[in-house]
């Protein structure tokens, strides 16, 4: 088996020990709580100079460059060479994401067709947002593929969803998305839905959101830079704290997009607080592996994509440990 082929089963296996839900009812009206937790404070990014634009030795630009009037041939554009690393990587050059107009209406997280149709759409929705400014940034973008069972399928990655599990998984080995709508909605074995948490359909978009972003982490070469580090990393502790900053980094992102829909969504102060509260909801829970983080810095990190909307403030990589516990 390839590397992509272990990096997807480790991942699909992380995402199904991430028990997400607080067992014990909650009420709504704890909702102003949310407020509590502060986003991460990173400092202004300055961008350095895009590959695109650098000169070569002699002079040359990125654009095509002519040749002497005897020389009909014309150099062809110089590729641009992408930071995949953790820290420094291209993708924070990319700014803010554009609002897009991505009607939910009112689906039903708990009818399955009219789940599984919310889930597309708003997944191209995420394409139209997302593609544009990784292309900008000389990027390959692909939207990921779905499989949205009811209740139990198989992917490249393990079943979904597997044995006490309600989560969706993403797939790097074939870029697909996996979700079981039952399970997100209704929950699984001892494992609370997320619909048991809240009923609105944006909790768990937001959460196919998070997904999403793993799939941006995958084409920026981020994920790929984690594994190395996952690999080179000596002890458990240190590949849990890895797997923290990676997965609290999909969150940021999934706070960006929800931002991004908020005026067509739509999703007004009410909603927002409702997202707010849901993700002080969700997070480690003991006895289980310390490998999403916790509940505080899941709510953070949300928020930090939502108030701040720059890829470069979702950078756990350089935030203060203690932020991504």
């Amino acid at each position: 088996m390839g590397a992509a082929g272990i990096l997807g089963i480790v991942f699909g296996s992380m995402a199904a020990l991430f028990v997400l839900i607080v067992i014990g009812s909650v009420a709504f009206k704890d909702s102003s709580r949310s407020e509590t937790t502060n986003p991460v404070a990173i400092p202004s990014y300055t961008p350095s100079e895009r590959p695109s634009e650098r000169d070569d030795d002699d002079g040359a630009t990125g654009r095509p460059t002519r040749r002497p009037t005897q020389d009909t041939t014309v150099t062809p554009p110089k590729q641009v060479t992408l930071d995949t690393s953790l820290k420094n990587n291209t993708l924070y050059r990319a700014g803010a994401l554009p609002r897009v107009g991505c009607r939910a209406g009112n689906a039903n997280i708990f009818n399955h067709a009219q789940l599984k149709a919310l889930i597309l759409k708003t997944g191209k929705c995420m394409d139209r947002a997302w593609g544009p400014i990784l292309r900008e940034q000389g990027i390959d973008f692909s939207p990921p593929g779905y499989a949205i069972a009811q209740g139990r399928g198989r992917g490249a990655c393990g079943d979904y969803p597997s044995a006490g599990s309600m989560v969706p998984y993403y797939c790097p080995r074939n870029n697909t998305i996996y979700a079981s709508t039952s399970a997100m909605s209704k929950g699984n074995g001892n494992a609370l839905g997320y619909g048991q948490i809240i009923t609105w359909n944006g909790g768990i978009i937001s959460m196919m959101a998070h997904e999403y972003g793993h799939h941006v982490q995958n084409l920026s070469g981020l994920m790929n830079s984690w594994w190395s580090r996952t690999l080179e990393s000596g002890n458990r502790s240190g590949k849990l704290a890895l797997s923290r900053r990676l997965e609290l980094q999909a969150t940021c992102f999934g706070g960006m997009w929800m931002r991004s829909v908020a005026t067509s969504y739509p999703i007004g102060a009410a909603n927002r607080s409702r997202l707010f509260w849901f993700y002080s909801r969700l997070g480690d829970q003991p006895g289980h592996p310390r490998d999403h983080g916790s509940m505080v810095n899941n709510n953070r990190w949300f928020r930090q994509g939502w108030q701040k909307n720059q890829t470069y403030q979702c950078n756990t990589w350089m935030a203060p440990s203690s932020t991504t516990s």
